[in-house]
């Protein structure tokens, strides 16, 4: 999914052996920085993040970790070449009750939903009548008579707000819908050997469940599971919807792996951009449309002829006339480029 992802710059370490040393200034900064700490959500696994070094940064509201003692570089590669465990719990979660909850869910968003057979899903972006995007999700049908949507952390609030406000609208002509937000812990196992790791927990066969897939199932002794086949680092991996009063118990269980590590914002943002995925609020926002953002491909056929979500016309007539911009990918050699920095020609005048 085109998942928040981390921007967060990392600071310098002083010397070996040194304490780092503060000035009347910085000592105002770290007092700020407390205050605004007792402000932020936390997730269940909080206390495990400190207990095993965890550098707890604010991310959309919520404390979590940027990355732990084996630093930024060394948990990419592990999770290229083994396996991570990723807590993306600040994500919001949502069934989605009712006979009509299918004709709700694409009132709102560009993808075919009712195409979707059980326990499958698919990612989706919800539109504005500009024809911008709203936010990305996943929605899956489930096997259980109701849609899960998973949302972005720093849009929950406008989704919600969205989603509740067209569900009153549908209720008062007499639309059978209902909306419930869990409190699920979400956690992420993300690498070549997820498959492997997380099998040695499971009585169904990983094997048969196949991507953009989702069942419920007992997870390492703890039951009532989400797992679902996907994630945003561009491997294969799975996302687990836990209850929250065991989340720890099954993140204690994954992280008790010796190839499993834990992983933070730091590596889950450059994972996805190496793989070439979407952050919201960076590459795509409610200015950009899906034709711009190269996304298209979200939009089923029978919604494209239908033309009846939100912000269609805008939408379809870039994608007759072409968009005037668009979203593409850069390779670069040398230092890593930074957000904002400009980019420049072979002449050196920036580019256009």
């Amino acid at each position: 999914m085109l998942r928040a992802g981390c921007r967060a710059a990392l600071s310098r370490r002083p010397p070996q052996g040194s304490a780092p040393r503060r000035g009347a200034g910085e000592q105002r900064s770290g007092a700020a920085e407390a205050a605004a700490g007792e402000s932020l959500k936390r997730t269940p696994l909080d206390a495990l993040h400190r207990s095993r070094g965890g550098r707890m940064v604010p991310f959309a509201g919520w404390s979590l970790p940027l990355h732990y003692g084996q630093g930024h570089l060394q948990s990419h590669l592990h999770t290229r070449r083994r396996c991570s465990l990723f807590d993306v719990s600040h994500m919001l979660q949502t069934r989605v009750y009712g006979r009509d909850r299918i004709r709700f869910m694409e009132s709102l968003v560009v993808g075919d939903i009712a195409e979707l057979k059980p326990g499958q899903g698919t990612l989706t972006l919800l539109t504005n009548e500009r024809g911008g995007i709203v936010d990305d999700l996943i929605i899956t049908n489930t096997l259980e008579d109701h849609l899960y949507v998973v949302s972005n952390a720093g849009c929950a609030d406008k989704d919600l707000a969205i989603m509740r406000g067209r569900a009153a609208e549908l209720q008062a002509t007499g639309g059978d819908i209902h909306l419930e937000v869990l409190d699920n812990a979400l956690l992420a196992l993300q690498g070549p050997s997820m498959a492997r790791v997380l099998q040695a927990g499971l009585s169904d066969d990983l094997g048969k469940l196949s991507f953009m897939n989702s069942i419920t199932t007992t997870v390492f002794g703890v039951p009532s599971c989400r797992v679902t086949r996907c994630g945003y680092t561009g491997e294969d991996g799975v996302e687990i919807s836990v209850p929250t009063g065991r989340a720890v118990e099954l993140a204690e269980q994954l992280l008790g792996v010796p190839e499993v590590w834990p992983a933070g914002l730091a590596a889950r943002d450059s994972l996805r951009l190496e793989a070439g995925l979407c952050l919201y609020g960076n590459d795509i926002d409610e200015t950009t449309t899906p034709a711009e953002a190269g996304l298209m491909w979200t939009l089923g056929k029978r919604r494209r002829a239908a033309m009846d979500f939100p912000g269609a016309a805008v939408i379809m007539a870039q994608v007759k006339e072409k968009p005037k911009r668009k979203r593409v990918g850069l390779t670069s050699v040398g230092p890593p480029i930074r957000p904002h920095m400009a980019i420049l020609d072979p002449e050196g005048t920036p580019a256009q």
